[in-house]
């Protein structure tokens, strides 16, 4: 080849290698790695990346050097000269792509290995899924609607659903597992720095699918012990921070994903609105208020409500039950009280 065409074939190929590394790099692709797994989640991206813009730029100049070069004249309606084929050019295209998967595989393969290492004392949270809210009990005893971890230190989600399949997701954190019921599923994750961070189901998993998020809030040493310190286990029902008896459990089961409940300030829309519930009573006709309460979440299809899906769950009579039903219960009636 002469050397005019192999500064062509150069030019061609960093312009090619310019676009596309201004498009990898001026687009912010990937949410900002806020734990050790989510770096070497992005180095895979990057790296692999990075092969693509070289193999991109390589083709893109062999193409556009051979329109322009070998192009035919305006009167040119002749066949092009027959070729057998180039041994030494096809050995080529097949073992580079063969190096260059090789090399995306290793370093793939090292990465899930490291990530899915926990260490020898990571701590350990239970994440259970259903429709459609999230669950968290700590070694403690403690059940919340969202997540808190420390900054710096391993930690387990032994991730279950109690119906069907949701899929736990944090972006700043990469990792992503489904919640299937019957099983646990596992995954690590080392928060490198502070701050709250949105949980969100990435498994169509119902009507309220859009709305079943959550939050994880990574907290420094210190705070995260002291906080670890202040909860109290939420097996006698619990008391949320700075609310009621029962707020505690309508957080944790995440009602308010569904539900608009004024002193909870939550405000989902797929059931009924809960700050009126003794004309919802009256329109069902249940004189006693607790009592229609309680049906209505053991068994959610006793009354439906009009203008509302058949959309509610029917596991929590089993996942609500003893004294975190009774608290729930009344907090409901007295109107958050």
């Amino acid at each position: 080849m002469r050397r005019g065409s192999i500064i062509q074939l150069a030019a061609i190929g960093l312009v090619a290698a310019a676009i596309a590394t201004a498009a990898a790099l001026l687009v912010p692709w990937l949410p900002v790695a806020a734990g050790k797994e989510a770096t070497r989640i992005h180095f895979v991206f990057w790296f692999t990346t990075a092969i693509c813009i070289g193999v991109f730029s390589v083709v893109a100049a062999v193409l556009g050097y051979s329109v322009w070069k070998f192009r035919a004249g305006p009167d040119d309606e002749s066949d092009g000269p027959p070729t057998h084929g180039h041994t030494q050019l096809e050995i080529v295209w097949t073992a580079v792509p063969a190096i260059l998967v090789t090399a995306i595989s290793i370093v793939s393969a090292v990465v899930l290995a490291q990530n899915g290492h926990a260490g020898s004392d990571p701590f350990v949270v239970k994440v259970t899924a259903a429709q459609f809210a999230w669950s968290f009990t700590y070694p403690n005893g403690k059940s919340a609607g969202s997540l808190t971890i420390p900054e710096g230190r391993a930690t387990k989600l032994v991730i279950t659903s109690n119906d069907v399949i949701h899929s736990f997701w944090v972006p700043e954190l990469s990792q992503k597992q489904d919640a299937v019921p019957g099983q646990h599923n596992t995954i690590v994750v080392t928060p490198t720095r502070t701050g709250t961070f949105p949980v969100v189901c990435t498994e169509l998993c119902g009507l309220g699918h859009a709305v079943m998020r959550s939050h994880v809030d990574i907290l420094g040493t210190d705070k995260f012990a002291a906080w670890l310190k202040g909860t109290t286990a939420a097996g006698g029902g619990g008391t949320a921070a700075g609310g009621a008896p029962g707020l505690a459990t309508y957080q944790a089961n995440g009602c308010g994903a569904c539900h608009t409940f004024k002193p909870a300030a939550s405000n989902g829309k797929i059931g009924p609105d809960l700050d009126n519930l003794s004309a919802d009573a009256a329109k069902a006709n249940r004189g006693d208020l607790k009592a229609f309460i309680r049906e209505s979440i053991v068994k959610p299809q006793a009354y439906l409500e009009p203008g509302y899906p058949d959309a509610m769950p029917h596991i929590f009579g089993g996942q609500i039950q003893g004294a975190k039903l009774d608290q729930l219960v009344s907090y409901l009636a007295q109107g958050g009280k």
